[in-house]
């Protein structure tokens, strides 16, 4: 054999060390970490800028985002936003963000993004109610959203009074076109003047651990909404482990719309996270007279499939002085499993709607809507097991499902408890016709009215008086006929359990004992 000239051997040898080197490159590479761009962790330099810069080069690289254990990241005045299109890791690091001189106070610290772009939807002119197919094929699986501006819904009564918002909703679409059964179209769209996809990412980007703290600002109490967490913005997403804190509220502040807050997207789960509530402030609201306000440290809107399970929050959920912790508009499928909270509420329209081993305290279960409402093994302490938003018209279109649940007030001055409670006196027009659930089973519910000391408590019932006259006939119609199934339910007090103080509007609504 020839021996090799020494400028193959050269040739070679420099392959092999390149390979080498690109070997233990990608060995050490494995994730980004803050540090790497500038980030010092000590509590007292601003990290901000770096935390971007970090993450805007995990995201080219497409490797994930590790945050170094035991370092606290000062997040200041800045109005940057990290966007996260990788895995992240926070681990026991602590984040503090100081909210007292914040720059864009509407500025996320985080937002979630998937790598690919929304798109308007060709070809789709009308869409109808319960329509089980889009009618196009579409590239990905997409989460699509619909909107008629020539049609006003949710016409907002009361304190907060508005004018409403255009027609609008989101749904899931395969390739195919076809329509997610958990999510149906509820409203007949034969204008449509906007509707555009949201492509749904197949891989799961996780997020897990981190300590974050707020330093509440201290701006007057007005409506004028923060954001300051982690929006998610891309669906199939699962946040893992994340707590929250705030400190350093006063007796004055602005209102926060969700440390974690998701909007356009579908399929997330957030597991053994730890919220806090914020304090409830009082402002002046459009009706021009004082009205409560307040901050979800947890929100939704226009999201579908989203689940908690094992969560809860710092802050007792049976402590008026602090607002309910979770808020949605226009979503559907909401479930929550093994949580702990103030409050559920769901406005504009919920669609579906799964509550399972769920303790909720003194704001309660409160929706309007469409579809299933299930509840199984919950126990909540509000004079009322269901609330159906005043503000909305009390209405939800589909059925209620109890099964094994507890309505254990702690207030003791309430002075009725009820299933279903509402307000719809047929004088406001909500941009829909509002109805109460066409069929409602309870099987397995206590009544603890142990709590109550009022002289004046009346006999639980079934549903609220709903403020309605019978005799009245000049009211815009509320529709009220159906079925209710009680199997097994207990009364402590041995109160008897009543149809409703007002039962003249519900003559149409039959009753079956089991």
């Amino acid at each position: 054999m020839k021996k090799l000239s020494k400028k193959i051997l050269l040739l070679i040898a420099c392959a092999v060390v390149a390979s080498l080197q690109c070997r233990a490159e990608s060995e050490e590479q494995k994730y980004v970490t803050y540090e790497e761009y500038g980030a010092k962790g000590d509590g007292v330099h601003d990290d901000l800028a770096a935390i971007v810069a970090a993450h805007n080069a995990a995201n080219e690289k497409h490797l994930p985002v590790k945050a170094a254990d035991g370092k606290t990241y000062f997040i200041g005045k800045g109005s940057a936003t990290a966007i996260i299109k990788t895995d992240v890791d926070f681990g026991t690091a602590r984040f503090i963000i100081n909210d007292i001189e914040t720059e864009n106070y509407k500025s996320n610290i985080f937002r979630v993004e998937s790598y690919l772009q929304p798109f308007d939807v060709q070809g789709v002119r009308k869409i109808k109610r319960g329509q089980r197919n889009l009618g196009v094929k579409l590239p990905h699986n997409c989460l699509i959203e619909v909107v008629d501006d020539q049609k006003r819904v949710y016409i907002r009564y009361g304190l907060n009074q508005n004018n409403g918002t255009a027609a609008q909703e989101v749904f899931i679409a395969d390739k195919e076109g076809r329509v997610r059964d958990s999510a149906p179209i509820v409203w007949d769209y034969d204008h449509i003047s906007e509707i555009k996809a949201y492509p749904m990412d197949e891989e799961t980007l996780t997020i897990k651990g981190g300590i974050f703290t707020t330093v509440a600002n201290q701006a007057p109490s007005t409506y004028a909404y923060r954001g300051r967490g982690i929006v998610i913005n891309r669906s199939n997403v699962r946040v893992e482990g994340v707590k929250h804190y705030v400190i350093g509220e006063l007796d004055h502040g602005a209102p926060y719309s969700g440390f974690l807050s998701m909007t356009y997207c579908a399929d997330v789960v957030l597991s053994n996270c730890l919220f806090t509530g914020h304090k409830t402030y009082v402002t002046i609201g459009s009706a021009k007279k004082p009205v409560s306000m307040g901050s979800y440290d947890i929100s939704a809107r226009s999201a579908i499939n989203v689940l908690f399970e094992h969560c809860s929050q710092t802050t007792s959920i049976d402590d008026s002085k602090y607002w309910g912790i979770f808020g949605s508009n226009f979503c559907k499928d909401l479930r929550m499993d093994h949580c702990s909270f103030s409050r559920f509420d769901a406005h504009q329209g919920v669609a579906n709607v799964t509550l399972t081993n769920c303790k909720f305290g003194y704001m309660g279960v409160r929706m309007v809507g469409f579809g299933t409402i299930r509840m199984e093994n919950c126990e909540v302490r509000y004079n009322t097991l269901i609330a159906l938003r005043d503000d909305y018209g009390s209405s939800w279109d589909g059925d209620i499902i109890i099964k094994n649940c507890t309505l254990r007030p702690v207030n003791p001055n309430y002075r009725s408890l009820t299933l279903l409670s509402g307000t719809n006196t047929g004088k406001h027009d909500f941009g829909y016709t509002c109805s109460l659930p066409k069929m409602m089973l309870i099987e397995g519910l206590t009544i603890d009215d142990t709590a109550i000391k009022s002289p004046q408590y009346q006999n639980p019932a079934i549903f609220g008086t709903f403020n309605r006259k019978a005799d009245d006939k000049d009211l815009l119609p509320f529709v009220i006929k159906g079925k209710v199934i009680l199997k097994d339910v207990k009364v402590t007090s041995g109160k008897e359990f009543v149809k409703s103080a007002n039962p003249d509007i519900f003559k149409k609504m039959k009753i079956v004992n089991q």
